[in-house]
């Protein structure tokens, strides 16, 4: 993206896959989302791997988890969900929201890791 002068806008994002916000909202007690945990996490870092996850996380309180994915179309996220462990033994309902990004942070990996630091 370029401002009016030509300059470039820091950050910007072009011509991008949608971007999607999953919302997972826990349907089981804890004890059940636990004993589900490790094929869950199996299941995330799957898609790390292929390049679909960008970040993820629990929500405060845990009542649920957040993953950001990137994709082709919402078809394509609405089958990905539904090889996740939690949905597969229905232990959370999933919420899908899709964006097109225009801008994004070029130090988010340092930003994430700093605002961990400053919390411990």
């Amino acid at each position: 993206m370029s401002l009016r002068d030509g300059s470039s806008v820091p950050g910007a994002v072009r011509h991008t896959h949608p971007v999607f916000i999953i919302e997972l909202t826990y349907t089981a007690d804890l004890t059940e989302i636990d004993a589900h945990m490790g094929a869950h996490m199996t299941f995330l870092r799957r898609h790390y791997d292929a390049g679909r996850f960008v970040v993820s996380g629990r929500k405060i309180p845990r009542e649920g988890g957040i993953i950001v994915a990137t994709g082709n179309d919402r078809a394509e996220i609405e089958a990905l969900v539904r090889e996740d462990p939690f949905h597969h033994h229905g232990l959370a309902d999933f919420r899908i929201i899709e964006f097109r990004a225009s801008q994004c942070a070029t130090d988010l990996p340092e930003r994430l890791n700093e605002s961990r630091s400053q919390k411990l």
